[in-house]
């Protein structure tokens, strides 16, 4: 599923392939995807209009015209590309716009479980993204500190949830914990401030790295790069890792680094 890196990535996709350029076309291959508006309504919208700044907030990515704001969700198999007009369709292509002869940025998307919406205004904007919580990358420690205290359940959950904090998913939410050194299922109201301040400095260190490579690397040095092992063991002491199942979602973690 893409996480804040991966969306961070598409929003670098956005920015060099069409902003500030002028939408020429919009072409809706399934308005299974659009929420909110039409097809015609959105070519209505965006047609003649150009792309002014691309923006990023957790898994959400906006692409702003000056005037109405396309908020894309990527759920778990979405992409955004960035190809030439004459590029051949791919069968998972639910919504291509032209911004130039040689350039289309296209939204791609094999399961279809989020999409596109519309925002005609930044009330729109608002009210679409009013559930979610600061934003992973850019919270500093006092927000993130407020945005954990008092939670009840596990750390894990609370990192996951997105109106608590937004861009993380689960290899994040494992890897920051792994990092942090604390198990999963510890409740987050019992943190200590010492804990907290750790937590929020490997999420900082976990989140520039993998947006640096676009994605939650898989690397010898990070957990992430063992858990889908057949015997996976721990990266940093060698230690079989343990799998189970924290608010619904697999979870990896070491018995002897998380205690």
């Amino acid at each position: 599923m893409p996480e804040l890196p991966d969306v961070e990535g598409f929003r670098r996709v956005l920015a060099s392939c069409a902003t500030g350029r002028v939408v020429r076309r919009v072409e809706v291959r399934d308005a299974g995807v659009l929420h909110g508006v039409s097809a015609r309504g959105l070519r209505d919208a965006l047609e003649g209009r150009r792309f002014t700044r691309a923006e990023r907030h957790g898994k959400w990515l906006l692409a702003r015209t000056g005037g109405p704001t396309v908020l894309l969700h990527f759920g778990m198999t979405g992409m955004l590309l960035c190809g030439r007009p004459d590029d051949p369709a791919d069968p998972h292509d639910r919504v291509l716009f032209t911004v130039s002869r040689n350039r289309r940025l296209c939204y791609r998307d094999q399961r279809k479980l989020r999409g596109l919406w519309l925002a005609h205004d930044e009330s729109d904007v608002g009210r679409l993204l009013a559930g979610q919580g600061p934003d992973a990358l850019t919270v500093d420690r006092e927000t993130f500190e407020e945005a954990l205290a008092g939670r009840r359940g596990s750390v894990k959950t609370a990192l996951t949830d997105q109106s608590v904090l937004a861009g993380l998913g689960n290899l994040l939410a494992d890897e920051i914990l792994w990092r942090a050194r604390l198990r999963p299922t510890h409740p987050a109201g019992d943190l200590t401030g010492a804990e907290v301040r750790v937590l929020h400095a490997d999420m900082r260190r976990t989140l520039r790295g993998a947006v640096r490579a676009g994605r939650v690397p898989p690397r010898p040095s990070w957990l992430t790069g063992h858990r889908d092992a057949p015997d996976p063991a721990c990266p940093r002491c060698g230690t079989r890792l343990r799998r189970t199942r924290v608010g619904g979602r697999g979870t990896v973690w070491c018995p002897h680094c998380q205690r």
